[in-house]
């Protein structure tokens, strides 16, 4: 059992260690002897965890993609507005691509997925029918403004958030993610919201952030 949980802790350490690596220079412009000056690890113990660099990179990719069910489930619960629950998702996934080294690494990994000689995970498909999920409960609560197509807007809203991140990543390392993230929702929900008030909403996600529960028990 101890060998088991030092092995699968050397294991985290060295994903890590090379999130942070292929993060800052790319998957190109990183070697496994980059990673293995960088951890403090043999490049023998980097293969012995992971046979190559591609499967190394596959392994953070991986990593990235199981971040998000556990934090799913979390907007799952009954007893809060589907639009704040979607609100409120698209915030926490902003702070982990800000914040978690390994999220950072996977979704740069991804875009340069050409590189690397293994098949990756297919992205966003889950993330628009998640989103579409939302929007229809959001429609069937009466939350949602007349006329608007769940499935087609889920695409939307989908690729106004990636392509957010994508420019904030550019110009500023994601530092004002959230800042812009809010700005962006201040605009969608005109649009989305049966009775508009986006600034009330967004001001209920933030309140609820806070206190650490985004999606209380019903009663």
């Amino acid at each position: 059992m101890y060998v088991q949980i030092r092995a699968k802790t050397t294991r985290r350490f060295l994903l890590e260690a090379a999130a942070a690596l292929f993060d800052e220079r790319g998957y190109a412009g990183t070697s496994i002897s980059d990673i293995s000056a960088h951890s403090g690890r043999t490049s023998g113990a980097i293969y012995f965890h992971f046979a190559s660099k591609e499967k190394l990179a596959l392994a953070i990719v991986e990593e990235h993609f199981a971040t998000w069910p556990q934090l799913i489930t979390r907007y799952r619960k009954p007893g809060l507005p589907a639009l704040e629950k979607l609100v409120g998702l698209s915030f926490d996934v902003a702070r982990a691509f800000r914040d978690d080294i390994v999220v950072r690494a996977g979704s740069r990994l991804w875009a340069e997925r050409k590189a690397i000689e293994t098949e990756l995970p297919a992205p966003f498909l889950g993330w628009i029918d998640l989103v579409t999920q939302l929007l229809e409960e959001a429609g069937d609560n009466g939350e949602l403004a007349a006329g608007v197509p769940p499935a087609a807007t889920a695409h939307s809203v989908v690729c106004a958030f990636f392509g957010l991140h994508t420019v904030s990543d550019a110009l500023e390392g994601r530092r004002h993610i959230e800042a812009h993230l809010h700005d962006l929702w201040l605009l969608l929900l005109r649009g989305l919201q049966a009775e508009p008030d986006p600034a009330g909403l967004l001001d209920r996600v933030r309140r609820r952030a806070r206190t650490g529960r985004p999606a209380p028990e019903p009663a």
